[in-house]
C-alpha cells in the first residue's frame, strides 16, 4: 500500500465514515439466560455488559470494562458482511476480536450513507470508511492516554485494546480512556496500517451469527414478534394483467381469529414510483387476523372474481418476441472496425443462439415484514436490501413524513436481489395504518413465486470470423431481454479484436422482472464462454490458450478505449485456475470445462469436472480462482464463492419459470426445481490471488461464469453443445 493517508474534516466525518456501505452485526447476547446452550470453544465467548457506553463516532462505542461494539449500517443477507465488516474496524482500530460487540443499526442516513445491500459493492465502498472508522477511534483514544500518562502521543503504542508507553513500563486500557477519547477532536488526516500489520484482516472468522443461527435465536424478519401484533396476508391477481372485479369475503370474515378482510392499492394516484418500487400487483385484497393459520385459511375461503386490466399491456409469447428481436438489426452500442468486411474475409464462422427463461428468487424465509403505523408515525421492521428506498415509498403512500417513519433491519434468510424491491414493506405499512394495529404481513411460498419480480428471459446470438490460422477477426454479439438487453457492450471479448459489433434489443412485458444474483452476468457468462468454447474449438485451439491470446491481445495492444476489465488480472485467474487444476490432465471418464468471467469488479475462473454415472452427469470437482483484491475473511469468502457455485449449477442445470397466458406455471417446489445435495459437486477448491488490490465484490461473481463451465463439460462429455436451459431438458441430457 503506498499511501496511507486518509484527510478529512470534522464536519464530515460521521458520513464519510459511514460511506463504507456498511458494517455488519456480530448481535451476540450480553447476557445469557439459564437455558442458554454451551458455546463451543469455536466460538466468541458472552462478553460482560459495561456499566457506560463512550461513543467515539458513528460506528464504535467503548465501555468502560473495554468492550467494543460496532454499529452495522448496512442488511445481511447471508453474504456474510456481518462478519467482514467489523474485522476491517476491528483492525485499524487496533482491538481484540474477541472482545468486539457488533450491533445492527436502524435506518439513519444522517449517520450512514449506502444502507443497501446489492451489488456485491458492501466491501468496496466500505472498505475507506470502515478503516478510516477505526483509525480515527484509535488516533482519539492514543491522544486521550498521552494526556494522562503526559507523554508526547508519539510515543505510545497499541496492541489489542491496550495502549503502551514502553519508555515508562507503562500501560492503558481502551476502557480507562473511552470517556476522555469521546471528547477529542476529530483528527483531519489518520495513518492507516500497512498490509504486512494486520492481525484481524485476512484472517479465518467463524460467522458470528452462526451460533445463534443453530440454536433458534429471533435473527429474522419471521421472528418478529411485537405486543397485540395481528398477522395479515394478501392475495393478488393469478396472472399478470388482471385487477378485481369482485369480491365475496362473507365466510372468510365470519371465520375463528379474523379481524378483517378489505382491499388495498399500494400505488394509488400520483403516485411516482421509484426504481425500487417493482411491483406487477398493486392491487389487493389483505386479510388479517390472530394466527398465520387463521389466516391462510381465511384466505382459501375468499371468492375473488378478476378482469382484464384493459389499462395493462398485454402478455406476448416471449419466445417467439425475443426470437424475433435478435434477428433484427439495432442501434449499435459499441462498434470497433469492420464487422461486415471481417466476416466476408473470414475463412471460418460460427454463428449460435443461446436461451434462458425466467427464473424465481426463492429465498429460504418468504417476503414478511413488521409495521406499527398509528396516525403520524410508524415503525417498521423486516428483511429488506434497501430500506432507504422503501421509506420514501411508504411517505408517499401513507402520508407521513419521512422523518416519523424508523426502519429497523433484520437478518435475512436469501436476497439474491427479490428484496431490494421492497413492496411488502409498504404493503405491511398500508395494512397496518387500515387496520390501526400493528401487523406482520407473511407471505406464502405461492404468494411469493406468483407475485413477479423475475430474472428476465434471455436470447443473445453470437458470431466470430476466423482466419485461416484460426486467428478471431470479426465478433458480433446480439441479445434481447424482457425490460433489457443481457449484453454489456465493453466487457471481453471488446478490446481484443479489430472488427466488434454489440447491439441490444428490449422487450417490454407487463411482466415485472428485477435484480437476480448477479444480474444479466447470471445469462449472458454462460451463453459467452460456452460460445468462445466453441470458438476455439472451430480455431483448433486449448480453450484456455485461446482466451489468453486474446487477453495478450487486450493487454498489449487493446481495441478501443472503453474496455472495463484488466486484462492482465483477468488473464491471471485464467492462468492461475489452469496450474491448480493441472488442465491438460486426463482421466478415463472424466470431462472438464472452463470458464472465466469478469462483474462485480471481481474476476473468476472454474474449471469443472464431470462424470456421466447412471446416464446423468455428476459433478466430481470444481477449481476455482479469483481475484477480488485483499481477501478480509478468508473462510466467509470461501464459502460465497462456493454458495455461488453451488447456486449457478442448480440454475443453469434445473431451473425455470413459465406462463400460460400471463399466468405462472409454477407456483412451489413441487414444480419449480431446484439443485438437490446429492446433485452438488463433491469437492469445490478455491484459491485467492494475493495482489494487495483493494477489495472488490464476492457475493455474486462465481455464480456467472460456473453455468458455461458446466455446459463446456458436458459437451465433452455427450458430443452436444447446450444452448438453452435449463440443460436438463435438452435432448442429450435426457434419458
Amino acid at each position: 500500500m503506498t499511501n496511507n493517508i486518509i484527510q478529512s474534516n470534522r464536519r464530515s466525518f460521521l458520513k464519510a465514515s459511514a460511506a463504507a456501505g456498511g458494517g455488519m452485526v456480530l448481535g451476540f447476547q450480553l447476557v445469557s439466560c439459564k437455558t442458554e446452550p454451551k458455546r463451543p470453544s469455536f466460538v466468541q465467548p458472552m462478553l460482560e455488559e459495561p456499566k457506560e457506553w463512550s461513543n467515539l463516532n458513528g460506528f464504535i462505542s467503548i465501555g468502560e470494562n473495554g468492550v467494543v461494539t460496532i454499529m452495522s449500517p448496512n442488511p445481511e443477507i447471508g453474504q456474510n458482511v456481518k462478519t467482514s465488516m467489523p474485522m476491517i474496524v476491528a483492525e485499524e482500530l487496533d482491538v481484540s476480536w474477541d472482545n468486539v460487540i457488533v450491533e445492527q443499526a436502524g435506518l439513519d442516513t444522517d449517520k450512514y450513507q449506502r444502507q443497501i445491500a446489492g451489488g456485491s459493492q458492501s466491501i468496496r465502498f466500505g472498505w475507506d470508511g470502515l478503516r478510516k472508522a477505526g483509525a480515527t477511534a484509535r488516533h482519539m483514544l492514543v491522544a486521550a492516554a498521552a494526556g494522562q500518562l503526559d507523554v508526547p502521543a508519539s510515543e505510545l503504542t497499541t496492541s489489542e485494546g491496550v495502549i503502551y508507553h514502553k519508555a515508562s513500563d507503562r500501560s492503558l486500557g481502551y476502557g480507562d480512556v473511552a470517556t476522555a477519547a469521546a471528547t477529542m477532536e476529530v483528527p483531519e488526516e489518520v495513518e492507516l496500517k500497512e498490509i504486512k500489520d494486520y492481525k484481524i484482516i485476512g484472517t479465518d472468522t467463524r460467522n458470528v451469527d452462526g451460533f445463534d443461527i443453530a440454536t433458534g435465536k429471533p435473527l429474522f424478519g419471521l421472528d418478529v414478534q411485537r405486543p397485540g401484533m395481528l398477522i395479515a396476508m394478501i392475495e393478488h391477481a393469478p396472472a399478470f394483467g388482471m385487477k378485481i372485479k369482485s369480491i365475496d369475503d362473507s365466510q372468510a370474515k365470519s371465520m375463528p381469529g379474523i379481524k378483517d378482510v378489505f382491499t388495498i392499492n399500494v400505488e394509488p394516484d400520483g403516485f411516482e414510483k421509484q426504481w425500487s418500487d417493482v411491483n406487477a400487483h398493486p392491487g389487493l385484497v389483505a386479510v388479517v387476523g390472530e394466527s398465520t393459520w387463521q389466516v391462510m385459511k381465511a384466505k382459501k375461503a375468499l371468492k375473488i372474481e378478476w378482469e382484464q386490466d384493459t389499462s395493462a399491456e398485454s402478455s406476448s409469447d416471449h419466445e417467439a418476441s425475443l426470437a424475433g428481436l435478435v434477428a433484427k438489426s439495432a442501434e449499435a452500442a459499441r462498434k470497433d472496425g469492420n464487422v461486415d468486411n471481417a466476416f466476408a474475409n473470414a475463412v471460418k464462422i460460427v454463428e449460435k443462439t443461446y436461451n434462458a427463461p425466467f427464473l424465481a428468487h426463492n429465498t429460504m424465509e418468504p417476503m414478511n415484514f413488521f409495521a406499527h403505523v398509528t396516525k403520524d408515525k410508524a415503525e417498521l421492521e423486516g428483511p429488506v436490501q434497501t430500506a432507504q428506498f422503501l421509506r420514501p415509498t411508504v411517505s408517499a403512500v401513507c402520508g407521513i413524513p419521512e422523518e416519523n417513519i424508523t426502519i429497523m433491519m433484520t437478518r435475512m434468510g436469501g436476497g439474491f436481489g427479490r428484496r431490494l424491491y421492497g413492496h411488502y414493506g409498504t404493503e405491511a405499512a398500508v395494512i397496518s395504518q387500515k387496520v390501526g394495529a400493528p401487523i406482520k404481513l407473511v407471505y406464502s411460498r405461492e404468494d411469493d413465486m406468483t407475485q413477479g419480480t423475475y430474472r428476465p428471459a434471455y436470447k443473445v446470438t453470437y458470431k466470430a470470423g476466423l482466419d485461416a490460422d484460426g486467428n478471431m477477426i470479426a465478433f458480433h454479439v446480439r441479445g434481447a431481454g424482457t425490460h433489457g438487453s443481457p449484453v454489456f457492450a465493453d466487457r471481453y471479448p471488446a478490446g481484443t479484436v479489430d472488427n466488434y459489433l454489440a447491439e441490444n434489443h428490449t422487450l417490454e412485458s407487463n411482466i415485472s422482472t428485477g435484480a437476480w444474483r448477479a444480474p444479466r452476468s447470471n445469462f449472458i457468462a454462460t451463453a459467452e464462454q460456452s460460445f468462445l468454447d466453441e470458438v476455439a474449438e472451430a480455431a483448433g485451439k486449448d480453450p484456455i490458450d485461446f482466451r489468453l491470446e486474446l487477453f495478450d491481445r487486450a493487454d498489449k495492444n487493446p481495441v478501443g478505449e472503453k474496455n472495463d476489465y484488466d486484462a492482465k488480472r483477468y488473464a491471471g485467474v485464467l492462468k492461475l485456475v489452469k496450474e491448480k487444476s493441472n488442465w491438460g490432465s486426463t482421466e478415463e471418464g472424466v470431462y472438464r470445462g472452463v470458464s472465466a468471467y469478469y462483474c462485480h469488479n471481481s474476476y473468476v475462473a472454474q474449471v469443472l469436472d464431470v462424470t456421466i454415472e447412471d446416464g446423468a452427469p455428476k459433478v466430481k470437482r470444481v477449481c476455482c480462482a479469483v481475484d477480488c483484491g485483499i481477501v478480509v475473511n478468508p473462510e466467509g469468502a470461501i464459502n460465497q464463492i462456493e454458495g455461488g457455485i453451488v447456486d449457478g449449477i442448480g440454475h443453469a442445470m434445473y431451473s425455470a419459470l413459465s406462463f400460460d397466458k400471463g399466468k405462472p406455471k409454477q407456483n412451489n417446489f413441487n414444480n419449480y426445481r431446484l439443485i438437490r445435495h446429492s446433485e452438488a459437486p463433491e469437492s469445490i477448491d478455491v484459491h485467492f490471488v494475493d495482489n494487495g488490490e483493494r477489495p472488490t465484490g464476492l457475493g455474486e461473481p462465481s455464480l456467472p461464469p460456473i453455468g458455461a463451465a458446466l455446459a463446456n463439460a458436458l459437451y465433452k462429455a455427450t458430443g452436444t453443445r447446450l444452448y438453452t436451459q435449463p440443460f436438463n431438458e435438452q435432448e442429450a441430457l435426457l434419458g
